[in-house]
């Protein structure tokens, strides 16, 4: 990964006409201070994922050209990517998840969202939390990766919140039912590019109270074994998403709530929720 710092982030102009699919563009920002007025300010780019749907509908139009600046009240932030595929890692924190095989779960690619986008509960009586979690972006097609060169896959990270329903996880070994309904997989608000990630505080922020937070290097595998078990069996996609694991603490949550998800170095992921429709 490259030395410098910098956040790539996916845009809907808010003067867009309404379309089927959501016009968007990515845009670059190489502020260290990301509440700066420099940091405000974006520049229009290539779409990091060449082969990805994430290219779908982004005409050209005025002021919205490769190289051209735009600034936060032209757009809305949209997540960062869309992946093809939404992996978590199961039982991944401390020892006790050291102890144990990597493991991983699916998610539906249909479960992401963005920022602000509402998390809809359709079950008003069921336990549902959310868990905050560093998030890595593939950048490249990955397979048979090693310690030695899986970074080389990785464009950036995020911030991913694996909304879980704990009363499906109980009944539901492979824990789709759990993890994969509509809106559960919100991320963003962007991608970091060059961030040092072995100890990042996570943690939840829930109605305005703090919950207890840890950091990333609580996690039982790390980013780098992570990508060498999962290249292992399948090839990694340009825009995938792998949430890592969530070693802090959460509640659960209802209609009427507000959730932010904190990952140090990139931000915070935030989202209402509301009942389901």
């Amino acid at each position: 990964m490259p030395e410098d710092i910098y956040r790539i982030a996916r845009v809907h102009p808010n003067d867009a006409k309404s379309s089927p699919i959501d016009e968007h563009f990515f845009v670059r920002n190489d502020a260290e201070d990301f509440d700066s007025v420099e940091g405000k300010k974006w520049k229009i780019i290539e779409s990091p994922f060449p082969t990805s749907r994430a290219n779908l509908n982004s005409p050209a139009r005025p002021g919205w050209n490769i190289g051209d600046e735009v600034t936060e009240d032209q757009f809305t932030l949209l997540a960062p990517c869309t992946p093809l595929n939404v992996f978590g890692m199961a039982h991944n924190t401390g020892a006790p998840g050291r102890a144990l095989p990597p493991q991983a779960f699916h998610k539906a690619a249909s479960s992401v969202i963005g920022p602000l986008d509402a998390i809809q509960l359709d079950n008003a009586d069921a336990r549902v939390e959310p868990e905050a979690e560093l998030t890595i972006v593939i950048g490249s097609p990955a397979k048979n990766l090693t310690l030695d060169n899986a970074r080389e896959a990785v464009l950036g990270m995020t911030i991913g919140n694996d909304v879980t329903d704990r009363d499906a996880q109980k009944t539901d070994e492979l824990w789709i039912s759990a993890k994969g309904p509509d809106t559960f997989s919100p991320l963003g608000p962007w991608i970091v590019i060059g961030l040092e990630d072995s100890e990042l505080e996570v943690g939840i922020v829930h109605n305005g109270e703090s919950l207890p937070t840890s950091t990333t290097k609580n996690l039982g595998w790390g980013v780098e074994e992570i990508l060498v078990y999962l290249s292992s069996f399948m090839t990694l996609q340009p825009g995938d998403v792998i949430m890592t694991g969530f070693p802090a603490k959460s509640q659960p949550i209802t209609a009427g709530d507000d959730v932010i998800c904190k990952v140090q170095g990139i931000g915070e992921l935030k989202n209402p929720v509301t009942a389901g429709r």
